[in-house]
C-alpha cells in the first residue's frame, strides 16, 4: 500500500519582488505579495511586471506566488479588481488571496482562490462553506488552538493555512473597526492606524484604576517554533510568516529558521513531504531572537494562557545582555558575557517604564561608548540589545544559495554521445553530439585522467540553480574531450533543463465549487460581515443570508458598537476572570487614552472581550479609490 504524503508549505511575506526572491532563496515554498492595489497593506504594492518577475523566479523551484487582493471593495472598484485579477493571472500568479465575496460573482480567471484571514475563519462551519464555494486554501484565525484546528481539519478537505510567526493583531481579523471609527482609515482596506499599540489606563465599573499607561491591547509576537510538528499533525498545510512590511533581514532570518524546522519534521516523519524543490544553504545561523519582536508567545495554540501581552512596550527591546555596573564620562560598563560590536543598538527601561535606546559608537570589551549618553541611565539598569550589528551585516550580504539536485548521465550513442540531465522532479533535458571525423572526442591516451576530468567537468554547475549528484558515464571505452567542449555540452543541457522546468511548472487548478454548497452559517449579517458592495450582497443572498447590514465603512452612524472583538481578555490578564474567581461578575470596564474612552464588555460564554465605542465626531471617512494607476 502506497503511503500518501502531505506537502508542508512554508509561506513567506514579500514586500516586493526582490524580497520574494530572497525568501525563496532562503527556503520558502511560496510567497505572498501585494499587487498594485486592493492588497490590504498600505505601502506594500507592486506593479504587475514585478509580480511577473517574481513568478518567473519562483517557478524555477516549483515555488508558488500568492497575490493579496484582500480589501473590501466599493461598487465602483469591482471592475478594476476583476481586470487586475486577470492581469495577475496572466503574469503567472498561482493564487489570489481575497476577502470580498463580491469577487466570486464576477468573471475571474481560472486561478486558485484563498480565503484571507480577514474573512474570520475560526470554525468548521465557516471553513466548510468556503470550501464548497470554491476556495482552495483558507487562512485560519490566529486565535485557533490546536484542538480547534483538528476539529476543522476533520470536517473539511480544503488546505489550511496558519500564521506561525510575526506580529499579532489582537482582534479577530476582519473584526476591528477602531481605526475606521477614530481616524477614518479602514483596516479592512489596508490602512490600520494601530490603536492597539497605544498606551491605556484600565478602570473598573466602580471607577477604580486597575493599571495605568500600559499597552493593554498590544500582543507579543507570534512564535510557533515549539508547535510545528503538532500543527502539521493537526492538519495545517501552509505555515505562514507574517510581515509584508518587514525588512529584508527579518524575511531572511525567519524564513531560514522555519525552513530548518520543517525540513527536520519532513526528514523524521515520512507522511510529510516538501512543497517545492531544491535545498537552501546559508552563510549564517538563523536566530529569531535577533530580529524585531515584542517578546514571543504561541498565543492560543495551546489554549488560553498567561503572559501573551506586550503591555510594557510595543517596541523591540531585544535580548537581555546584562546590567550596567559603572557609568563614566561618555561611557558605561556592563557585566555581560556576550561580546559587543561597534554599531550595536542597546536599550533599557527608565524610571517611568519607557524604553530608552542608544547606538554604540565604540565597544571596548565591556565598556561601551554610546553616540549620546542618556541622562536616564543609572548603575544597576538592565540592558538589552535590540540591534546586533555583526548579525545584521551578515544578512546584508548574499546569505543563501538554493540548488536543485540533478543527475548527469553521459551515454554513448550510435553516432556520438548524449548528455542527459534529470532533476529531482523528474524533468529531463538531453543534448546530443555527433562524433564525426573531425570530432573533438578522441580515444584517451591516459584513460584514468580523461575519465576523471570528464566526470569533474560534467558535475560543475557553477552559479546555476543546480547541484550535481554523482555523474554516471555509460561509455564503451575511455574518451578524451577538451574541457571547453565538455563545458559547452553541460551549459546547453543546463539551459534546456531550466527552460523545461519553467515551462512545466504545475500551476495549481481552480477548485470546482460544490454543486450544492452548504448554506452560509448565519442567516443574518451585521456590519461585522463587511458587505460593502452589491455583488457581495448578491453572493450572501444566494447562499441563504436573509438580512444583510452594510459594512461599517459605509459610514452610516451606528452608535456604540463593538469596534473590536478579541479572544485576549483583560479580566483574565489581571486575575479578574469570573471563571477563575467565583465571586466576580463580568462587569464592564473602561480603557482610557487621553480623552479617548472605550468600554470593555465580556462575553464569558464565548470567552471573548468586546471593545465598544462609536465613530468620533469630525472623522472624515478615508474611502478614496485604491484602484491601480492607469
Amino acid at each position: 500500500m502506497t503511503r500518501i504524503q502531505h506537502p508542508l508549505e512554508l509561506l513567506a511575506p514579500a514586500k516586493n519582488a526582490d524580497f520574494g526572491i530572497e525568501a525563496i532563496k532562503h527556503g520558502a515554498d511560496a510567497v505572498y505579495i501585494g499587487g498594485p492595489a486592493f492588497g490590504a497593506r498600505y505601502g506594500a504594492g507592486n506593479d504587475v511586471a514585478e509580480i511577473r518577475r517574481l513568478c518567473d523566479f519562483a517557478h524555477r523551484y516549483r515555488a508558488r506566488v500568492f497575490v493579496a487582493l484582500n480589501t473590501i471593495l466599493r461598487d465602483d472598484e469591482l471592475e478594476d479588481s476583476r481586470q487586475l485579477a486577470w492581469q495577475l493571472y496572466e503574469a503567472g500568479a498561482d493564487a489570489l488571496i481575497i476577502q470580498d465575496m463580491g469577487l466570486l460573482e464576477m468573471d475571474l480567471p481560472p486561478i486558485q482562490l484563498h480565503a484571507s484571514t480577514q474573512t474570520d475563519n475560526r470554525n468548521a462551519d465557516k471553513v466548510k462553506f468556503l470550501e464548497d464555494v470554491g476556495f482552495s486554501q483558507v487562512v485560519l484565525a490566529r486565535e485557533c488552538s490546536l484542538n480547534e484546528i483538528i476539529k476543522i481539519a476533520s470536517q473539511t478537505n480544503v488546505s489550511l493555512e496558519y500564521f506561525v510567526h510575526g506580529a499579532l493583531c489582537v482582534a479577530f481579523s476582519g473584526q476591528c473597526y477602531i481605526s475606521q471609527a477614530h481616524t477614518g482609515r479602514s483596516a479592512n482596506r489596508g490602512e490600520c492606524s494601530q490603536a492597539c499599540r497605544l498606551p491605556y489606563t484600565l478602570v473598573d465599573d466602580k471607577g477604580k484604576t486597575i493599571t495605568e499607561n500600559q499597552h493593554l491591547l498590544s500582543m507579543k509576537d507570534n512564535n510557533q517554533t515549539e508547535n510545528m510538528l503538532e500543527l502539521a499533525r493537526a492538519g495545517v498545510c501552509s505555515f505562514k510568516i507574517e510581515g509584508r512590511l518587514k525588512d529584508l533581514s527579518y524575511v531572511k532570518n525567519i524564513t531560514a529558521h522555519y525552513r530548518g524546522l520543517l525540513d527536520e519534521i519532513i526528514a523524521n516523519n515520512p507522511e510529510f513531504t516538501r512543497a517545492s524543490s531544491g535545498r537552501s544553504t546559508y552563510t549564517f545561523t538563523p536566530q529569531p531572537d535577533k530580529t524585531f519582536n515584542r517578546g514571543y508567545t504561541d498565543y492560543f495554540a495551546n489554549d488560553r494562557q498567561d503572559d501573551i501581552g506586550a503591555f510594557d512596550s510595543p517596541s523591540f527591546v531585544g535580548e537581555l545582555i546584562g546590567e550596567v555596573v559603572d557609568i563614566g564620562d561618555g561611557s558605561f560598563t556592563v557585566n555581560a558575557e556576550k561580546p559587543f560590536n561597534n554599531g550595536d543598538g542597546v536599550c533599557f527601561y527608565d524610571a517611568h517604564g519607557e524604553v530608552v535606546g542608544m547606538r554604540i559608537n565604540r565597544a571596548d570589551g565591556k565598556t561601551l561608548f554610546p553616540a549620546e549618553m542618556p541622562e536616564e541611565l543609572t548603575a544597576g539598569a538592565t540592558l538589552f540589545r535590540n540591534r546586533d550589528q555583526e548579525f545584521e551585516r551578515s544578512l546584508e550580504k548574499e546569505s543563501a544559495d538554493r540548488r536543485i539536485s540533478v543527475k548527469p548521465v553521459l551515454t554513448e550513442t550510435e553516432d556520438g554521445f548524449a548528455l542527459t540531465l534529470t532533476d529531482e522532479d523528474g524533468v529531463i533535458a538531453t543534448v546530443n553530439r555527433k562524433n564525426g571525423p573531425k570530432s573533438e572526442w578522441q580515444l584517451a591516451q591516459n584513460p584514468e585522467a580523461a575519465m576523471a576530468k570528464l566526470t569533474e567537468n560534467l558535475g560543475k554547475f557553477g552559479n546555476t540553480m543546480f547541484v550535481a549528484e554523482p555523474v554516471e558515464l555509460k561509455l564503451s571505452q575511455p574518451w578524451f574531450m577538451p574541457v571547453s567542449a565538455i563545458n559547452a555540452l553541460r551549459r546547453e543541457a543546463t539551459e534546456q533543463l531550466e527552460a523545461a522546468r519553467i515551462a512545466s511548472h504545475p500551476r495549481p487548478p481552480r477548485a470546482t465549487p460544490a454543486a450544492n454548497p452548504v448554506p452560509y452559517p448565519q442567516e443574518e449579517l451585521t456590519y461585522l460581515g463587511n458587505v460593502f458592495n452589491a455583488k457581495a450582497r448578491q453572493f450572501y443572498e444566494k447562499h441563504g443570508v436573509k438580512l444583510i447590514e452594510e459594512a461599517y465603512e459605509a459610514g452610516n452612524e451606528k452608535g456604540m458598537v463593538s469596534l473590536m472583538i478579541t479572544r485576549h481578555c483583560l479580566r483574565y490578564s489581571f486575575n479578574l476572570c469570573p471563571k477563575e474567581v467565583k465571586h466576580l461578575k463580568p462587569d464592564p470596564m473602561t480603557l482610557i487614552n487621553g480623552n479617548e474612552k472605550l468600554i470593555l464588555k465580556f462575553d464569558c460564554k464565548a470567552c471573548e472581550m468586546h471593545v465598544v465605542g462609536k465613530m468620533k465626531k469630525g472623522v472624515t471617512l478615508n474611502l478614496g479609490s485604491i484602484r491601480p494607476a492607469a
